[in-house]
């Protein structure tokens, strides 16, 4: 009897021992790295639907979804760099120059335009493999490396731009082979109801849907953790850090080109000089969603969240009626107010 009481109560003690206690679920909810972001859109949805009345509206609604999709397909794909322990400052001129490069090589060789897509897309990718190459091959770090590549990359929109149409933006295209197909595929809407919704929109929920995925399901998402936490650690482990990094270079090469064939199948032709500080636009999306500039930190569902109040900022301004100067000093008091609220919560959940 005596042993089987001591049994009793050892047991009773492994359940309430505080080294092995499981965190309820507020306390998981509260560390989740999106959860600063989360209730910062919630803030910012009430406040414009109160200060302008339109903002309430499906159409409004649809605007600010189209304007945070053309930026959260490309956060989606910094903050897993970010998350891998890495910057690309070159991923806004990337966008502007696959989309040049596909509308030019198609006019210039008579090609149907989806042959020049794909011809985008491997002078997309091979970007975001130099970028990936030259950081793990000579270890500068990647602010610098993105940096040089961001320059280059203006240079050469600007340059050759001009050097093969005599002017800054490419020509109509509207008319070649295979517009209709991939304007469907890349620039196309759809109604809800009355409400016209762009196709971006959908294509951004899939991205932020599969880099979860990732994340989150795969021993590639462990991977991305353990590189951007501690590279040296995770290929101690066995982790192939360089094919990993380089990939997630790649990845963000290969957004940036899917956002550059909206841009040319939207607007038929793209003005070389445009892409130019869209970067940190991406950089500050991941960064209120919860992303850590140190790595290793953060989720594709945050710089979803971070991607949609650019986008009810950015909106909300205009249907406020208010001077679109603004707009930059909402989105700096946003991410101040992301990080602290981000770091708040981890403190508050470490401590309970």
């Amino acid at each position: 009897m005596s042993t089987q009481a001591e049994l009793d109560l050892s047991e009773r003690k492994v359940v309430h021992d505080e080294r092995v206690k499981e965190r309820n679920r507020i306390q998981r909810l509260l560390i989740r790295p999106e959860m600063g972001a989360l209730i910062g859109a919630v803030a910012i949805f009430i406040f414009f639907a109160i200060v302008a009345p339109p903002f309430r509206s499906p159409e409004a609604l649809a605007t600010v979804l189209y304007a945070s999709s053309t930026i959260g397909i490309m956060a989606c794909a910094v903050a897993l760099l970010m998350i891998g322990g890495e910057f690309d400052l070159s991923s806004g001129v990337a966008v502007t120059f696959s989309s040049l490069a596909a509308s030019m090589l198609a006019y210039n060789l008579h090609l149907n335009l989806w042959v020049g897509a794909g011809l985008g897309l491997i002078l997309a990718l091979a970007v975001g493999f130099l970028n990936g190459y030259l950081v793990m091959k000579t270890k500068i770090p990647s602010f610098l490396i993105t940096l040089s590549t961001f320059l280059m990359i203006t240079g050469i929109n600007l340059a050759v731009t001009k050097l093969i149409s005599g002017q800054v933006a490419t020509p109509s295209v509207s008319d070649m082979q295979g517009w209709d197909s991939a304007k469907a595929v890349f620039s196309s809407s759809f109604s809800i109801g009355s409400v016209s919704v762009r196709i971006t929109v959908v294509w951004w929920l899939l991205f932020t849907a599969a880099a979860t995925y990732v994340l989150f399901k795969t021993k590639v998402g462990n991977w991305i953790f353990a590189v951007g936490g501690d590279q040296e650690s995770a290929r101690a482990v066995g982790v192939p850090v360089t094919a990993v990094k380089i990939g997630l270079f790649m990845f963000v090469g290969f957004s940036a080109w899917f956002v550059g064939m909206h841009l040319l199948f939207a607007f038929n032709t793209v003005q070389s000089g445009q892409g130019v500080g869209n970067e940190f636009l991406y950089i500050i999306a991941a960064v209120i969603g919860g992303c850590l500039l140190t790595g290793g930190y953060g989720t594709a569902i945050g710089a979803a969240i971070g991607a949609f109040i650019f986008g009810m900022v950015n909106q909300g301004i205009v249907y406020a009626g208010w001077n679109p100067d603004w707009f930059k000093f909402f989105l700096g008091g946003m991410l101040l107010f992301a990080v602290i609220a981000n770091n708040a919560f981890r403190n508050y959940a470490a401590k309970r």
